[in-house]
């Protein structure tokens, strides 16, 4: 049996983060509750970065990296579609991913806690990243993608809302025409 690399572990504790950070955040999450969930010590987690700030900040960060990896591979082999063929598919391959709804809890949690500086740098590198790769992978214009990014943001609304469940009119129309489940 091999033993884990530092670097094992800390992509292992910033998966671990993900989940347990997205159910109460960042100020309500003991670093103790993400290092039993990763099967260490929290000694160990704070040896592995730079404090709970660290670790939250590692685990957005990590957040938005796979979007914007879901984003671009999505639309990697269909260089013959139109950008908006091309937009509508890596919010088909968002919608997927976010099936995983730890991922959007974290998101709410980081961009609710923008008032710690680190935090808010962190969320503004992740939205650049996503921004840069829905149009570098897109091609589509500044409207295109910032119109795809405001149904994103709906869509995590509704999804986080359940606003699916609802059966009222007004719900509805938030709701109209937003695929997900």
């Amino acid at each position: 049996m091999s033993r884990s690399t530092a670097e094992d572990q800390r992509v292992r504790t910033i998966a671990s983060a993900v989940e347990v950070f997205s159910i109460a955040g960042y100020r309500a999450t003991p670093v103790a509750d993400v290092a039993a969930a990763a099967k260490i010590s929290p000694a160990y987690v704070f040896r592995l970065f730079d404090g709970k700030l660290g670790l939250f900040v590692a685990a957005v960060e990590h957040c938005y990296e796979q979007v914007a990896s879901a984003m671009s591979a999505a639309v990697e082999d269909h260089p013959e579609w139109s950008p908006d063929d091309k937009l509508d598919a890596m919010t088909q391959a968002y919608i997927e991913l976010i099936r995983d709804r730890s991922l959007i809890a974290l998101q709410v949690h980081a961009q609710s806690a923008c008032d710690v500086p680190e935090i808010q740098e962190a969320v503004r590198s992740g939205l650049a990243l996503v921004v840069r790769v829905m149009s570098r992978d897109s091609g589509a214009d500044a409207g295109a993608v910032q119109h795809s990014l405001a149904y994103g943001q709906l869509c995590h609304l509704v999804v986080q809302a359940g606003l699916g469940d609802v059966d009222a009119d007004w719900a509805r129309v938030v709701d109209h025409g937003i695929r997900h489940d």
